[in-house]
């Protein structure tokens, strides 16, 4: 059963829409409702609900304002107006459906219809990449996993040839010539890395040691087997000769 959450500050407005609500399907259920938005946006910081169904016109934040304020947006909202000029801005602002009111009944039994495929579609993607984290935790098969681009990257150690800073960005270098950019700064990375086969052997640079083909002495750099070079910092060479 889905849960619904309402938030109206017109408390005749909200009694009615919960009566729909309730009455009109076994599938969805009233859990909470709020006449203040701001007890709302304490909740949903909490709580998540199948479903928001949230009015626009309210004097102390409007719906739209409301939605900015969401830390929470896991889950799809529905916009009541009595107003229909505000039509495409509340789909634009992030919401899955749009109620006039009086709320018609096949109305709501179409808005009802988009609420489960969200919740059907997010489940799976969710139920997936548990899935496959939980299945990566193993030891037996672990990768290094990366997070990028709404995707989850699996990478053998093998594939990765180095890592580079760009200030709160870094890049991953892999064998095949592909670029990967990330929205972490190079520590993040770093900790993602396994110590045996990883080294950070300058403040911009991360290497894999297993890729290393040659080590300029003098000149303080390695040369890695792809032919990429990369610079040994003074503070890091103690620690590095250690390592190789």
């Amino acid at each position: 059963m889905l849960e619904a959450i309402i938030v109206d500050d017109e408390i005749k407005a909200l009694q009615s829409l919960s009566w729909e609500l309730t009455n009109f399907s076994n599938e969805i259920k009233v859990s909470a409702s709020f006449t203040d938005p701001f007890e709302a946006l304490e909740f949903l910081e909490k709580n998540t609900p199948d479903c928001l169904f949230l009015d626009i016109e309210m004097p102390t934040m409007d719906g739209f304002q409301f939605i900015q304020k969401l830390t929470n947006k896991n889950f799809p909202v529905v916009i009541t107006t009595a107003y229909n000029q505000y039509a495409i801005k509340a789909l634009k602002n992030e919401a899955i459906d749009y109620l006039l009111k009086p709320i018609d009944t096949d109305d709501l039994k179409e808005t009802i219809v988009k609420i489960k495929k969200f919740n059907a579609k997010n489940f799976t993607s969710e139920r997936l990449e548990r899935i496959l984290l939980n299945f990566n935790a193993n030891t037996l098969h672990k990768k290094i996993t990366f997070n990028t681009d709404g995707k989850l990257l699996f990478l053998e150690s093998d594939e990765i040839l180095y890592a580079e800073s760009d200030g709160n960005y870094s890049t991953i270098y892999l064998a095949d010539g592909q670029k990967i950019l990330l929205t972490k700064k190079l520590k993040e990375v770093n900790d993602l890395l396994p110590d045996d086969s990883f080294f950070r052997i300058h403040n911009s640079y991360i290497i894999n040691l297993h890729k290393i083909k040659e080590f300029l002495k003098t000149d303080g750099y390695v040369i890695l087997s792809s032919n990429h070079k990369i610079p040994v910092s003074r503070q890091k060479k103690s620690d590095f000769l250690d390592m190789i």
